[in-house]
């Protein structure tokens, strides 16, 4: 009975050792309802979700209705970041993703995603697309409820090939909260909004 004894606390010590360094995955409806945060209240129940399961890997976690895809915060990433984005915007972000996976880093991501778009490999869309991010602090954050007491907000509006000239837009912000334009002329030039504080 020792014998059984010792071999399941020893166990669990390996159980335990093995969690060590890991990051805490959270319930699917807290990753649900985090990742969620950042859109209308109205639009939050039939968004499709990513998140992450018990091994730290990205997955769906809900199909969705709506015209969201919303992706939960990295458990592996300090603080607390979610996003949702426009379907029309899921090629883009589905190849980033792959990309990432493979280990490319921001340059040659994008080196890679241009060349694939003016091949017609997969297309951006052609109309101003949204992307929504809410984002704050670890002691912000209640792994309980799913809430961000600190989150504050950015706004993405993607508008492949627009320029400074098309939009009247500035290449940075002369005031908090204000629109400028990231990456003028690219396929994933994009109008940034915010933070307003």
């Amino acid at each position: 009975m020792k014998h059984i004894v010792l071999l399941l606390a020893l166990s669990a010590t390996a159980w335990a050792s093995s969690q060590e360094g890991r990051p805490e995955i959270l319930p699917e409806e807290i990753q649900i309802k985090t990742a969620t945060l950042p859109v209308p209240e109205e639009e939050r129940d039939e968004a499709m979700v990513y998140g992450y399961d018990g091994d730290g890997n990205l997955t769906v976690l809900r199909e969705g209705s709506n015209n969201l895809v919303c992706i939960g915060d990295d458990p592996a990433k300090e603080g607390i970041s979610v996003a949702c984005y426009s379907r029309a915007l899921e090629p883009f972000m589905k190849r980033g993703r792959e990309l990432t996976a493979e280990g490319k880093n921001t340059k040659e991501k994008r080196e890679i995603q241009g060349a694939e778009v003016a091949a017609g490999k997969w297309q951006m869309p052609n109309v101003p697309s949204m992307m929504y991010v809410y984002y704050g602090s670890e002691a912000g954050y209640d792994k309980k409820t799913g809430e961000l007491a600190d989150g504050q907000y950015r706004y993405v509006i993607y508008t492949p090939f627009a320029t400074l000239e098309s939009t009247g837009l500035p290449a940075k912000p002369h005031e908090k909260g204000m629109p400028w334009l990231m990456d003028p002329g690219t396929f994933r030039a994009h109008i940034m909004i915010g933070p307003f504080n």
